[in-house]
């Protein structure tokens, strides 16, 4: 009998030569919108509504609140009658931290900015290419902030809304509230109305102390959370649109601003600028809640907390789907 043996043609054998990998499937295409925040940041943008319901709720459940008188004037309880300390417009934490907000909001940022080694060389005041994105970013919240609350072209979009919706100074009803007042302080600002005496009465009175907590607190958190989420180990789960029109996500370029950074520095990114953000950002929470609980009609809140979202969604989640916005304003991380 003859065995059978391998075949060799040319040198080769004949055995059976190892089969090519099977073709992996294309990974789907992301079918979440690049405008539209992540799951975490939805979460931590549904704390703000959130909190103004438990607010609310709690003014109509808590027996002294109820039994308090309020003042529609006043858009509180008045200080005789305030059912709790935070009911008093003149507690200490509104007088030195919400009064002058934008000043707490703007030293944690500065913090952040010149002591996280995610932005740059730590306690050093280099302007790298993601400080002046930042700095960008900042300028624009704060401008935002500004024409809200301070001055768009004369009065704040505050003002101008209460004048549009039928507002007016009480002091202008009468003619010798008039005389006591310059034909231009009769028609601008509550400030002016209230410093000749009047009450500023009528109007749809937008809730500056929700709109500048909102707007702080988120602007805090939206900065510091690419850090955060990188210090837990969660997955980058921004979406961008690039140039050639495909959305992708963010992960890449995150990537890239990683391999820029000082790895020596990595193990104090997890407390380094972060602590002064978050405190400020958990400070505001509270007061938002005393605001929603004592101060304002819940529609005046909600407006406020509308107006505050425009901004954040003009800077952290438009520039998404905008490649030539994006490469100015930059996102926070990359």
């Amino acid at each position: 009998m003859s065995s059978s043996k391998p075949v060799r043609r040319n040198g080769a054998s004949n055995a059976p030569l190892p089969s090519a990998p099977a073709p992996q499937p294309p990974s789907p295409a992301p079918t979440r919108s690049p405008l539209l925040p992540t799951p975490l940041e939805a979460l931590l943008l549904a704390i703000y509504p959130s909190t103004l319901l438990l607010g609310s709720l709690f003014s109509l459940l808590n027996p002294l609140s109820r039994a308090a008188p309020y003042s529609a004037v006043l858009q509180s309880h008045p200080p005789a009658f305030a059912p709790s300390y935070f009911a008093r417009k003149r507690n200490l934490f509104n007088v030195f931290f919400v009064k002058i907000g934008w000043f707490w909001t703007t030293l944690a940022f500065l913090v952040f900015l010149l002591l996280h080694p995610s932005t740059g060389p730590p306690r050093s005041a280099v302007l790298t290419p993601r400080r002046a994105q930042a700095f960008v970013r900042y300028t624009i919240v704060t401008m935002w902030w500004v024409l809200v609350t301070q001055w768009f072209f004369g009065p704040g979009l505050v003002d101008r809304s209460f004048l549009w919706t039928g507002g007016q100074c009480e002091l202008v009803r009468t003619e010798e509230g008039r005389d006591g007042m310059s034909e231009t302080r009769q028609f601008v600002t509550g400030a002016a109305c209230k410093l000749a005496g009047g009450s500023w009465k009528g109007g749809h009175d937008i809730s500056g102390h929700v709109f500048l907590l909102v707007l702080g607190s988120a602007f805090l958190w939206l900065e510091i959370l690419p850090v955060v989420m990188r210090h837990a180990g969660l997955r980058e789960q921004r979406l961008i649109l690039h140039e050639d029109g495909n959305v992708k996500s963010a992960e890449a370029e995150v990537q890239m601003a990683r391999e820029k950074e000082d790895r020596e520095d990595a193990e104090a990114e997890a407390e380094a600028g972060v602590s002064v953000p978050v405190i400020v950002a958990g400070l505001s929470w509270w007061m938002l809640l005393m605001t929603a609980a004592y101060f304002h009609t819940w529609f005046e809140k909600f407006t406020g907390l509308v107006v505050a979202f425009a901004g954040l969604f003009t800077v952290y989640f438009l520039p998404r789907a905008v490649p030539a916005m994006r490469s100015v304003v930059g996102m926070p991380g990359v």
